[in-house]
């Protein structure tokens, strides 16, 4: 039976987000996330639709990409269909053909961080390795120990001060940020959001230092921070590790087994941050990537 490359429209991403939840399983590798889609969500739900493409065999689900940016696809793959070679050669198809509305012609990238197939049928059509990433883990059996700051969790009815700084400490971690309290908003209406808490921690003199968002796929599945920033004018502190613990520790007591999180590998400071919260370093993970 043939697989169908559709882009789902809202409704259908918002099955698609649930459908994304039960992928995540410890022990796999790390590959696109409910919470990527919910991050996303800040832009509006018809955007988001509209930057991700399905794949299903009768109805079923079986690969989800998210258009990043126009030439970064990141895919996950059911775990059943890692092997799947029909599936790897309608993936490759796709996303080798600019008339498919994937990826356009020219320099590409795709995120397959899971499925042998796909990624050995990208390999033997001219596609290497790319930028490396470190995906970093944190078993959630046992108690998180104590951050050292306060942390407030924002939301979903957010006290307006909260809220300001929650936006504030975004903009002032991320050079390039455009959050808003709109943003917020929009984000915080989407489906992957009824799983997930946006952290403040403050100082000891009461100033909001650093912010992050972590999202749960349920109980007992691994979940994730996205984003985590430390505000520019409080750096050097340790409060990139606090919030790292406020985290795994919100997301213990979302049901979450493991905290997942995967930054550049070039980001040296921000894996040292990860490992000294408890983080486990995983091997890297490189991206598949096509010349122009």
């Amino acid at each position: 039976m043939s697989i169908e490359l559709g882009t789902p429209g809202v409704e259908g991403l918002i099955e698609a987000v649930h459908v994304l939840r039960g992928w995540q399983q410890d022990g796999m590798p790390v590959q696109l996330h409910p919470g990527d889609l919910g991050w996303n969500w800040r832009h509006g739900a018809g955007t988001t639709a509209a930057a991700v493409r399905t794949w299903s065999r009768a109805g079923r689900l079986l690969a989800l990409g998210f258009l990043d940016e126009p030439r970064v696809l990141r895919m996950a793959i059911a775990p059943e269909a890692g092997d799947d070679d029909e599936l790897a050669q309608c993936l490759l198809a796709d996303v080798s053909r600019p008339g498919r509305g994937v990826l356009p012609a020219g320099e590409a990238s795709v995120e397959a961080r899971f499925g042998e197939a796909f990624r050995a049928s990208l390999a033997a059509d001219g596609w290497s390795d790319g930028e490396p990433w470190t995906p970093l883990v944190r078993d959630l059996t046992e108690p998180v120990e104590d951050c050292g700051l306060r942390v407030v969790v924002v939301g979903p009815d957010p006290v307006p001060e909260r809220l300001r700084d929650r936006v504030a400490v975004q903009r002032a971690s991320f050079d390039t940020s455009t959050f808003t309290q709109e943003r917020w908003r929009a984000m915080a209406s989407g489906p992957a959001y009824a799983d997930a808490r946006c952290l403040v921690a403050y100082d000891e003199a009461g100033v909001a230092v650093a912010t992050a968002t972590v999202w749960s796929a349920g109980p007992g599945r691994p979940g994730l921070i996205e984003p985590l920033g430390a505000h520019r004018d409080h750096r050097g502190r340790g409060h990139g590790r606090a919030i790292t613990l406020a985290c795994a520790a919100a997301l213990r007591d979302l049901g979450s087994s493991t905290a997942l999180v995967c930054t550049p590998s070039a980001n040296v400071g921000g894996v040292a941050t990860y490992v000294s919260a408890g983080f486990g370093r995983q091997p890297d993970a490189h991206d598949l990537h096509r010349q122009a």
